[in-house]
């Protein structure tokens, strides 16, 4: 087992000298540390918080699957989009943003959180006893 550990250590150990040498290759190394160190204080500093609380808000809810589902995709596809939407400038490229990707992506948010409800509503209406039986 420990040789095994040391190989996977040293495989990490290389790996982080291959990025920083990449980083250092870097037109803007500084640039490049100061994105990292952004990422890192975005994800740890809020983003994990966030997550957290909203785990904590569904603990013990019958749809919390239904409802971690949705804010998995929701949060997808924010993460995937929002690089596009707050680049600066024009884009390099002018087909890489020839639609509304902002609009776009409320309507896609907005699909998947009626999905849910959708989805919500569905399995309540399925527990839910049936009207009108005599149970006096």
């Amino acid at each position: 087992m420990s040789v095994l550990r040391y190989g996977v250590g040293g495989l990490g150990i290389a790996l982080i000298g291959i990025g920083a040498w990449r980083v250092a290759a870097q037109a803007d190394p500084v640039g490049v540390v100061v994105w990292l160190a952004g990422a890192v204080v975005l994800h740890d500093g809020i983003i994990a918080p966030l997550v957290l609380a909203v785990g904590l808000l569904l603990v013990g809810r019958a749809e919390r699957g239904v409802l971690r589902g949705a804010l998995i995709v929701a949060g997808s596809l924010t993460l995937v989009t929002l690089p596009l939407l707050v680049r600066p400038g024009a884009p390099p490229n002018p087909s890489a943003l020839p639609l509304p990707y902002g609009r776009n992506l409320v309507i896609v948010l907005g699909v998947v959180a009626a999905v849910a409800a959708a989805a919500i509503l569905v399995r309540r209406w399925r527990v839910r006893p049936p009207r009108g039986s005599d149970d006096d």
